[in-house]
């Protein structure tokens, strides 16, 4: 019984009754989640040459993460996980704008400690596969695990229009989508696998656009982990157009 009363107490005491501060929580968590599995996918691909994984490994494990984080955050905070959806039901007047700033920055600062946290995860092999080297272009460089990257061949015009097809287009198709999915409206998908749907969603937008600069469909997921390796000593090369970067044996993530 005095166990049982014990952590009844704790219970009470760590429970968090404010509801901002719940969402904030749950958004934190959900983005941590999302960019530890999609990083890891990256990461375990480049490090070990292809052996352990390929493209669309990297891409499933980027799917799947999205599917975990939805479910892990949906009740709670909505789990909006990415600024331009915030900022698209900001739009459509479901989420208040006085919120939206908040949401960015929590989303940002999950997918920036969940950068370091792959960074320590593979951080032996990262060192081992770049020989000691932190570098965000050459044979060896990994700052691609991160974030996306333009592919060698891509030239800055064709880069620009890229990101205003690929990458606009890209996160409207995936406000869309969502939307229709969630609609109740339509062919309803079955109650609880709304995260599933969610998931293939991103993993078609994945194999059809990311050949370019990785379907950047979500700032927070790329310059929160930007921002990590900068910060970790990749250097401001990280923020910089550089045409032929040359990723080797590695695989732009």
């Amino acid at each position: 019984m005095g166990t049982a009363s014990f952590l009844k107490r704790v219970r009470a005491l760590l429970r968090v009754r404010n509801q901002l501060a719940r969402e904030c929580l749950a958004e934190l968590l959900a983005v941590f989640v999302l960019i530890l599995i999609t990083l890891g996918g990256s990461a375990q691909m480049v490090t070990s040459c292809g052996t352990k994984g390929n493209i669309l490994t990297a891409y499933l494990a980027g799917a799947l993460a999205v599917m975990v984080a939805i479910y892990t955050a949906g009740g709670v905070s909505g789990a909006h996980l990415n600024p331009a959806f915030s900022l698209a039901m900001c739009l459509l007047g479901r989420f208040p704008w006085w919120k939206f700033p908040i949401f960015v920055a929590v989303q940002t600062s999950g997918a920036f400690i969940s950068a370091g946290a792959v960074y320590a995860l593979y951080y032996d092999a990262i060192r081992h596969y770049s020989n000691g080297t932190l570098a965000a272009s050459g044979p060896r460089e990994t700052a691609s695990i991160f974030a996306t990257y333009p592919a060698d061949n891509l030239s800055f015009s064709n880069g620009f229009l890229d990101q205003m097809g690929a990458g606009v287009m890209g996160t409207a198709l995936l406000i869309v989508g969502i939307l229709a999915i969630l609609d109740t409206r339509n062919n309803g998908v079955p109650r609880g696998l709304e995260p599933v749907a969610v998931a293939l969603l991103v993993f078609s937008l994945e194999v059809s656009m990311g050949s370019n600069c990785g379907c950047p469909v979500n700032p927070a997921r790329d310059f929160g982990p930007r921002l990590f390796t900068y910060v970790a000593g990749w250097g401001e090369e990280v923020f910089k157009w550089v045409e032929g970067r040359g990723p080797g044996e590695g695989w732009r993530g």
